[in-house]
């Protein structure tokens, strides 16, 4: 009779980091920047329009050519 799925290598991987919170090992977190959402007219989806510190929110909703901004913290693509 299976086990179901709670076995393999993701329960193995949920198990073994379970293990290390207990022990009170912290894990590096991958270094994060805030990026722009929005639509635009070329692409009226919600879409990555660029990183804040490349392109200014409040200068693209208030030009138009961009509308739903929000700005969100994502992992930043190595260079």
């Amino acid at each position: 009779m299976p086990k179901g799925y709670a076995e393999g290598p993701a329960a193995e991987e949920a198990e073994r980091r379970l293990e290390e919170l207990e022990r009170g090992v912290e894990q590096p977190r991958a270094a994060e920047r805030p990026a722009v959402f929005g639509c635009t007219a070329d692409q009226p989806e919600r879409h990555f329009i660029g990183w804040r510190d490349e392109v200014d929110p409040d200068e693209l909703f208030a030009s138009g050519s961009a509308w739903g901004l929000s700005v969100v913290r994502r992992p930043a693509k190595p260079s």
